[in-house]
C-alpha cells in the first residue's frame, strides 16, 4: 500500500526518555497497532440500526479552570479549587480518584502555568506498594496537549512555580486498564506521583519556527496521536492530530523550500488520514468524510482516503456512490484483496436492497390479478359472440326481404 506510516519507536516531542514513549504504550492486537499503515482497512457496512453523532472538530483537552464536571468527556474539568493547608489532600475532580497534596509551597497562584504553555518538572512514579518504577529529573511537555497521562495534565495546572506536590491517582487518569511496559505498570494500577514544577515558558510562535522545527513538531504531535490511537483513546488521538495540523497549516514568516513544503504536506496528509480513521472509530461520520475529502484535495489517488470515504458513504446510506468510490480505489490498486472483498460485499448488499425496494414498489402500486384477467377475457369472448350473432341475423333478414321483392315482381 502507498502512504505506509510506521509508528516511530520512541520518538517524542519531549525527548528520548522512556517515560514519553511509554505514556501510552499499549498491548494490542497487531491489526490495530497502526492507524494508517499497510492494509489495515475497516469493514464496510450499509447503514443499520441507529443514527450516529458527529463532531465539528476535535474534542479539546479540558483544564481545571471554571467549568462543569462531565464524566463522558475527554478529560474532566472542575472549578478552580479553594486554597487548602499544605497538609491537606485536594480532591481535584471531586470523585476521589485524583488527589493532590502540597509538600512545599511555590511562588504563589499567579505563577501557575496555563494550558498551552511548556512546563518542565521533576517526576517520580511509585506503585501503591511504594516501589519506584520511573524517575525523570527534567520532564518537558506542553500543558493540555495530551502529551502525558491525564493525572499530570490536570494537576500541574494547579501547581505554583517551584512547588513540590504529591499526587495520588487511580488507573483512570494514569495508564488505565492496559497498563504500561515502560515504566512497568500493571493494568488498573493506582499510582503515587512526586512532582516538582521547575520551569514554565510560553510555547514558541509557530510563524517564527524554522521549517525543520515545524516539520519536527508536527511529526511529533502526529506520533503522539498514533500512540493514543493504539490505546483506543480515539478522542485524544483526534486532538493530537488536530494540533499537528495546526502546525502544518500555520502561516510562516520564514521561507520554505519546495522540499520542505512537500515534507509538511506529507505530515498533513498522514494526520488527516489517521484522523479519519480515529473519527470512524468514534462514529463521527461527517467529520471523517471531511478529513477524507481534505486528503483527496491534495492527493486525489490516495487509496486509504478513497477507501475510508467509501466506508463513510456506505454507512450514510449512499451505497451507490460508495461503490463508485471503491471501484476507483480498486482500479488504482487492482491487487488489493481487502478493497476487492469489501466492494463485492457492498455490491451484493446494494443489489439485495434494490430487489427489496422493487418488490415494495410493486406491492404499493398493485398487480392485476389472474381473476381480473379471466374476467376481461370472458368479457371479450361474449362481445365477439354477440357481434357474430347480430351479423348472422342481419344476413338472414336481408335474405328474406330479397325473396319477397323477387316474388312480387313475378
Amino acid at each position: 500500500m502507498a502512504d505506509t506510516e510506521e509508528l516511530p519507536a520512541g520518538a517524542s516531542d519531549m525527548g528520548d526518555s522512556p517515560l514519553h514513549s511509554a505514556v501510552i504504550s499499549p498491548t494490542v492486537e497487531p491489526s490495530e497497532q497502526e492507524p494508517d499503515s499497510g492494509e489495515e482497512f475497516e469493514m464496510l457496512h450499509c447503514p443499520g440500526d441507529g443514527d450516529y453523532g458527529d463532531i465539528e472538530g476535535p474534542p479539546p483537552l479540558e483544564d481545571t479552570g471554571e467549568g462543569e464536571k462531565e464524566e463522558g468527556g475527554v478529560m474532566e474539568s472542575v472549578s478552580d479549587p479553594p486554597v487548602t493547608p499544605a497538609e491537606e489532600w485536594l480532591d481535584v475532580l471531586g470523585n476521589g480518584q485524583l488527589q493532590k497534596k502540597v509538600l512545599e509551597a511555590g511562588n504563589g497562584s499567579d505563577s501557575r502555568p496555563r494550558k498551552g504553555q511548556n512546563v518542565q518538572i521533576y517526576l517520580k512514579i511509585s506503585l501503591a506498594n511504594g516501589t519506584t518504577v520511573a524517575e525523570e529529573p527534567n520532564l518537558s511537555f506542553t500543558l493540555g496537549d495530551g502529551d502525558v497521562i491525564q493525572a499530570l495534565d490536570l494537576t500541574v495546572q494547579l501547581m505554583e512555580m517551584n512547588e513540590k506536590a504529591l499526587v495520588q491517582t487511580s488507573a483512570k487518569y494514569a495508564y488505565g486498564d492496559l497498563g504500561s511496559d515502560a515504566p512497568a505498570v500493571a493494568p488498573d494500577s493506582h499510582l503515587t506521583l512526586e512532582v516538582h514544577l521547575l520551569e514554565v515558558t510560553d510555547t514558541p510562535d509557530l510563524e517564527l519556527l524554522t521549517p525543520s522545527e515545524r516539520i519536527a513538531l508536527a511529526g511529533q504531535k502526529r506520533e503522539r496521536g498514533n500512540d493514543h490511537y493504539q490505546r483506543g483513546d480515539y478522542a485524544f488521538a483526534v486532538n493530537s492530530y488536530s494540533i499537528a495540523l495546526q502546525v502544518t497549516e500555520a502561516s510562516s514568516r520564514v521561507d520554505l523550500s519546495p522540499q520542505e513544503e512537500e515534507e509538511l504536506l506529507d505530515v498533513k496528509v498522514k494526520c488527516l488520514n489517521n484522523m479519519a480513521a480515529a473519527q470512524l472509530k468514534l462514529d463521527h461520520h461527517e467529520a471523517a468524510l471531511r478529513s477524507c475529502v481534505a486528503v483527496l484535495a491534495h492527493q486525489p489517488d490516495n487509496i486509504k482516503a478513497l477507501f475510508r470515504q467509501g466506508k463513510v458513504l456506505a454507512l450514510q446510506g449512499e451505497c451507490a456512490e460508495a461503490i463508485m468510490i471503491l471501484k476507483r480505489a480498486l482500479k488504482l490498486e487492482p491487487g488489493n484483496k481487502t478493497i476487492h472483498a469489501e466492494l463485492s460485499k457492498l455490491v451484493k448488499k446494494h443489489s439485495e436492497q434494490k430487489g427489496m425496494e422493487q418488490a415494495m414498489y410493486k406491492k404499493m402500486l398493485g398487480n392485476p390479478s389472474s381473476g381480473s384477467v379471466q374476467k376481461q377475457q370472458a368479457k371479450s369472448s361474449w362481445g365477439v359472440t354477440w357481434k357474430l350473432l347480430f351479423g348472422a341475423t342481419a344476413v338472414a333478414i336481408g335474405g328474406v326481404a330479397l325473396s319477397v321483392v323477387i316474388a312480387a315482381r313475378n
